[in-house]
């Protein structure tokens, strides 16, 4: 039986971008939707999967999907980390988890068979 869909979940356009078998176990790749570059990851150790925008805020540079995922704090918070300067951002948030006032976006992920799918709020 399905779930029924929240208000936030009625306003997601889902696009597919890719299969499960495009995307690096435990690292990410970079999409193109609508003009806009959005890191995907697949974090396999975890079974989870995030996508967040590819920009990084602090240098301005399209890199996150380059960066090193992994678990921060105890309670295993999901990270990337920029591959130039090491800031960190939550991957389910967005938050910076360096102690800095930046901010990245996320959007939601599905995987349905080997389809991969990102979900952009309609406007």
């Amino acid at each position: 039986m399905n779930k029924p869909m929240n208000e936030f979940e009625h306003n997601i356009v889902w696009a597919q971008v890719a299969t499960v078998s495009d995307f690096p176990e435990d690292g990410g790749m970079c999409v193109q939707v609508e003009n806009q570059q959005i890191a995907i990851f697949n974090f396999a150790r975890r079974g989870e999967w995030y996508a967040t925008d590819n920009l990084c805020p602090h240098k301005q540079q399209m890199a996150l999907s380059r960066g090193m995922i992994g678990s921060h704090g105890a309670d295993c918070e999901p990270k990337v980390a920029c591959p130039f300067h090491k800031k960190t951002f939550s991957l389910k948030n967005g938050q910076c988890l360096s102690g800095d006032d930046l901010q990245i976006q996320t959007y939601p992920v599905k995987v349905e068979g080997a389809s991969v799918f990102v979900g952009l709020v309609k406007p």
